[in-house]
């Protein structure tokens, strides 16, 4: 369509290009002074996608109507070994099908603000996209707090009665070692991702994409692992992870910095990632929620330093689409915007992750369980059938 005076959009076709009064009025009686709110929803889920770390890592779906999504859990596929002419083979070991039930959170999440001069917002594209930018973090961030706590919970859920297929949840993976951010700890580290790749194994798992979350300064000392730290070891220092060919060509020359938050490294074929969401204290009493109870754990508690897993660990869903709004508040002579979105986390497969902790707890017998990480977290990790 070409652009003439018959079929060009006027100034006054777009609200709140219309005039000050239009823009900047968000009551009830002036609907069309929101319609910026759409553009923000966009901008705030862009950079809500750019900023998430955790729920890609993971099984996502996303829900369009309803609250519930249903994942199966089959029964086993029985042998006869020597199939006699005449016999009857009744079934399976188990015919009962049942299901892991992910549910949205009965509230959503929202990231909100006021501003004194909601023009900014609607004029200004540097104003409105740096708002963006801080409303999709801080609900990126909150979700990867909760993706992060229930990969927690997978790792130390004990199995359930009704689960009938001959798999063995991995234990603990724990050395006091991992108490420090040194080249010692590093190698724990290490450890930890080649007895998780056995353990998968022993499972008969098909070895897909892993991942191996620590914090950023962890990262650090797997990254410089057999860089020289004294002029003794300067003479015969070879990186692991500098890209020498001779060490396996793991990482990356140290030209390159790895110093984003979206930087990995590989290990055995464990992506090894970085984040400032490792489970720690998120209790109610003492702590900062992010969420409902079930996602308020105590990583410090068990001393966790590490997790490790596979996508099919833990299933996240999410309400299709993010609500925005904006209202003026008289009394205070401010503009009240907000944004919100309905999601849920649950456990579908606990064999597919493990937790590495320090000396933080004791354990009771030869070997920290499950059931002892589970008790030290506190929370509800909700693995049932159903």
């Amino acid at each position: 369509m070409s652009i003439s005076a018959a079929n060009s959009l006027a100034a006054g076709d777009l609200s709140y290009r219309a005039g000050l009064t239009q823009g900047t009025s968000i009551s009830a009686g002036n609907d069309a002074g929101k319609l910026w709110l759409p553009i923000w929803s966009g901008e705030v889920l862009h950079a809500y996608d750019e900023y998430r770390m955790f729920e890609p890592m993971v099984t996502s779906r996303m829900i369009d109507s309803g609250r519930t999504i249903e994942f199966p859990m089959t029964g086993t596929v029985a042998l006869k070994e020597a199939w006699a002419a005449g016999e009857y083979l009744v079934g399976g070991d188990s015919s009962v099908t049942e299901t892991f039930a992910i549910s949205l959170d009965a509230r959503p999440m929202a990231a909100h603000f006021e501003l004194d001069n909601v023009d900014l917002m609607i004029t200004q594209w540097e104003y409105r996209q740096e708002l963006a930018r801080q409303a999709g973090q801080t609900l990126a961030n909150a979700r990867d707090k909760q993706v992060a706590a229930f990969i927690t919970h997978a790792a130390s859920a004990a199995k359930i009665a009704l689960d009938p297929r001959p798999v063995q949840f991995p234990a603990p993976f724990q050395d006091a070692a991992l108490g420090a951010f040194d080249p010692d700890a590093a190698l724990k580290v290490l450890e930890a991702i080649e007895d998780f790749c056995v353990d998968l194994q022993e499972n008969d798992v098909p070895a897909g994409a892993c991942y191996c979350a620590v914090s950023p300064r962890l990262f650090q000392q797997i990254r410089r692992l057999g860089v020289a730290d004294s002029a003794a070891s300067a003479q015969n220092a070879q990186p692991f992870f500098g890209g020498v060919a001779a060490a396996g060509g793991l990482g990356e020359g140290f030209r390159a910095g790895l110093n984003s938050l979206s930087d990995s490294l590989v290990y055995m074929g464990v992506t090894i990632v970085k984040t400032n969401h490792m489970p720690n204290d998120w209790t109610n009493a003492t702590g900062t929620p992010v969420g409902e109870s079930r996602y308020n754990i105590n990583g410090n508690a068990a001393g966790v330093k590490a997790l490790l897993w596979c996508p099919d660990a833990v299933a996240a869903v999410r309400k299709t689409g993010l609500v925005v709004d904006t209202e003026d508040d008289i009394r205070r002579n401010t503009t009240f915007t907000v944004a919100s979105m309905l999601s849920g986390t649950g456990v579908l497969k606990p064999e597919l992750a493990k937790v590495v902790v320090d000396d933080t707890l004791t354990p009771s017998g030869a070997a920290l369980t499950r059931a002892e990480v589970a008790t030290a977290i506190g929370g509800d990790n909700g693995y049932a059938a159903s």
